[in-house]
């Protein structure tokens, strides 16, 4: 999209001038006619140098991001307002208006309320911000309008949302226990063999001699302080680049794969993986086949909105099954990724008519299971990590009390 600024007169005369976002120049022209207004001046605009440094530091701090929970604020008070019997561009004027704590929110509005002020579709205007609107809402909005339910749709929107950002919460804050104490035994690690390791080799070497024959395992640890703390920098410079190219790589689609098919195979985080994907298949299908959107559209966009890239591949090539004929629950059923409830749940919603009501209940009933799934999982994690820091810490001290007990042997 490029941004132009124009000067135009109304119908009485007056003259009008502002900004447009448009693809090209002749699309801005039609916009603003389509306004009821008469270009005068039309230029592309450019962006001086302050108003990149004030992009730069939106992008640092963030505010250039639309947060979840802001996202769903706007769509169930638009629900209200359109359900409501006000006007579309009246709502949207009207939340726009009240949007200072979201400024990247009320910008999004703005040129999307000027599109649709042109002619266009809400659900074609919010097309054009994927990274806030993704294609199950652009989708699910399409839809609504389509069928003139659009504050229903609306209203299955902000809860479907609702229970996405409860499940992304949740998962996070099960992490957060166990993050902390790996970055707190690291940062012990690097203490200790910064500090603590090389003091206590210069006592054993004074109270042995440099002759002193010492085990194994504290020649070993010796060793290893010695090089972290002499060429500390290269030891910096591995790590960070090491974190960066696998942060890079899982970037990839093929190293997206790798890691997500990793994660399917490592035991305790599988099962939440799992249940997540399916309770966010449910309730993303559900609420794309109660908005009237068809069956192999609803699939290929359900296939991109659950995060994993293996269950993404199983949706999209289920959806050429169903093209080619075949039932969606036979082939979930033959698909070992997905519960054998899935498909027994699939097979009585087609054969009632009513698969989005079923597959809200899979839906719940799975976010439930996410929940006792990470509650185990973080009861495991504790003691596993307490292990790891004891095992450590164990290890240092073996190294420093053998030597020290074979020099007391010797002196007596």
């Amino acid at each position: 999209m490029t941004n132009f600024s124009y000067i135009a007169t109304d119908g009485k005369g007056g003259s009008v001038n502002g900004t447009i976002d448009q693809p090209d120049r002749s699309a801005a022209i039609a916009a603003l006619v389509k306004q009821g207004l008469r270009p005068v001046s039309l230029k592309e605009a450019k962006s001086g140098s302050g108003s990149k440094l004030k992009f730069d530091f939106s992008n640092i701090f963030g505010s250039n991001r639309v947060k979840p929970d802001q996202l769903v604020i706007f769509t169930r008070q638009l629900s209200t307002m359109v359900g409501a019997g006000v006007p579309l561009l009246r709502a949207l004027t009207s939340l726009t208006g009240h949007l200072d704590e979201s400024p990247a929110l009320k910008k999004i509005l703005l040129l999307a309320i000027a599109d649709i002020e042109a002619g266009a579709t809400l659900g074609d205007a919010l097309a054009k911000y994927p990274n806030t609107f993704n294609d199950v809402y652009v989708n699910m909005v399409r839809a609504g309008e389509s069928a003139g339910i659009l504050d229903d749709i609306l209203k299955r929107l902000a809860m479907q949302q609702e229970k996405n950002t409860t499940i992304r919460k949740k998962v996070r804050s099960a992490m957060t226990y166990p993050t902390v104490l790996i970055c707190i035994t690291i940062l012990a690690f690097f203490g200790l063999m910064f500090f603590v390791i090389p003091q206590i080799g210069n006592i054993l070497t004074d109270l042995g001699g440099p002759d002193a024959k010492l085990p194994g395992i504290t020649l070993m640890m010796l060793a290893i302080s010695h090089f972290i703390s002499t060429f500390w920098y290269i030891v910096l410079i591995v790590i960070g680049g090491g974190i960066y190219a696998i942060i890079r790589y899982i970037k990839t689609p093929k190293g997206r794969r790798q890691f997500h098919y990793f994660v399917l195979k490592v035991p305790a985080v599988k099962t939440i993986v799992i249940k997540v994907a399916v309770a966010r298949f449910a309730r993303t299908f559900s609420a794309l086949m109660g908005a009237g959107v068809a069956v192999l559209e609803a699939l290929n966009v359900t296939a991109r909105s659950l995060g994993n890239a293996i269950f993404e591949e199983a949706l999209v090539e289920a959806a050429k099954e169903v093209k080619n004929g075949k039932s969606l629950s036979k082939v979930i059923a033959t698909n070992p990724l997905f519960p054998p409830i899935v498909a027994q749940m699939l097979l009585v919603g087609e054969e009632t008519g009513q698969t989005d009501t079923v597959l809200v209940k899979v839906a719940e009933f799975y976010e439930e299971e996410v929940d006792v799934a990470i509650e185990s999982v973080s009861s495991i994690i504790e003691p596993v990590m307490i292990v790891i820091m004891g095992s450590m810490v164990g290890l240092i001290a073996a190294s420093v009390m053998v030597p020290i007990a074979g020099l007391a042997q010797s002196i007596k």
